[in-house]
C-alpha cells in the first residue's frame, strides 16, 4: 500500500520501540519521516536502518528550543508537515506513599508538557488533511498498581485530544489517540525483564505481548485518509486488555 505517498511525518520518540515501528510502516507506505529523540546513537542507528526516507533530529520534547529546531529542519527540507505522531513518553513505578515531586515533574514534563508544545509548534506547518496522533495508553482508562503518575499523564493526553479536536474545528486537521497495551519494546524489556514481559503478555485477552509493528500498522491507518472521518477518538492496540 502507498497510502502515505509523498507525505511528511514527524515522530517524537521515534528512534526505538513503538515510534520506530511506526516509522518503518510510514516509510513502507510512502512517507518521508523525521525522527526526533534524545539519544544521538539511537537516532543514527534508526536512520541507517530506515534509509533515505528518514532524517534524525536530536533533542528533547521538554526543550522548546529543541522543538523549534526540529520544525525548522522540517520546513527547510520539506516545506510542510502532514502527519505528527507525538509518541515520546516516560514513566516509572512507585506506590502511593512513595511518590516524589521529581517523579511527578519528570513524567508530566515529558508526557503532558512535551505533547502540548510538540503539537502547538507543529500547527503552522500543517494544513487541511493533516493528522495528529497522540500516543496514549491503556493505563489512561484503567487502574494500574504503582503507576498512578504515568496513568494520570496518559488520561490527560486523552482529554487533550478531545479538546483539541474542537479547537481545530474548521482547519481540516484531525487529532486522535493511539493507545497501546503491553508491547515488546526495549524499554519494556529493561523495566520488566523477560519474566515480567511474559506475565504482562499473559494478562491480555490474546495472551501475548504486542509487537511495535502491530501498533505501527494502526498508526498508519490514523495517519492516512482511511481514517478521514475520525477526530477526537481513541484506538486501542492492547490485545483486549482494557476492553473486557
Amino acid at each position: 500500500m502507498n497510502r502515505l505517498q509523498g507525505k511528511t511525518a514527524v515522530i517524537t520518540g521515534g528512534a526505538s520501540g513503538i515510534g520506530l515501528g511506526a516509522a518503518r510502516r510510514f516509510i513502507e507506505e510512502g512517507a518521508f519521516v523525521f525522527l526526533f529523540g534524545r539519544r544521538q546513537g539511537q537516532l543514527d542507528a534508526a536512520v541507517a536502518e530506515l534509509g533515505g526516507q528518514a532524517r534524525g533530529v536530536q533533542g528533547s520534547v521538554t526543550d522548546l528550543a529543541d522543538l523549534d529546531r526540529l520544525y525548522a529542519a522540517v520546513k527547510a527540507e520539506r516545506g510542510g508537515l502532514d502527519i505528527l505522531l507525538a509518541n515520546a513518553g516516560t514513566g516509572s513505578f512507585a506506590p502511593l506513599g512513595e511518590l516524589t515531586p521529581e517523579q511527578y515533574a519528570q513524567t508530566f514534563d515529558v508526557n503532558v508538557k512535551g505533547v502540548i508544545f510538540t503539537v502547538q509548534k507543529a500547527l503552522p506547518l500543517m494544513g487541511p488533511g493533516g493528522s495528529i496522533i497522540l500516543t496514549g495508553s491503556t493505563t489512561g482508562v484503567m487502574g494500574t498498581p504503582d503507576f498512578s503518575i504515568y496513568s494520570a499523564s496518559k488520561a490527560a493526553v486523552r482529554n487533550l485530544a478531545r479538546t483539541w479536536a474542537l479547537d481545530l474545528k474548521g482547519t481540516g486537521i484531525r487529532v486522535n489517540v493511539l493507545s497501546p497495551g503491553p508491547t515488546t519494546t526495549e524499554l519494556a524489556r529493561e523495566v520488566l525483564g523477560e519474566d515480567g514481559l511474559a506475565a504482562m503478555g499473559a494478562s491480555t485477552v490474546l495472551g501475548r505481548m504486542g509487537d511495535p509493528a502491530e501498533t505501527g500498522a494502526v498508526a498508519a491507518f490514523l495517519a492516512s485518509s482511511d481514517s478521514s472521518f475520525m477526530t477526537g477518538g481513541e484506538v486501542f492496540v492492547d490485545g483486549g486488555l482494557a476492553q473486557v
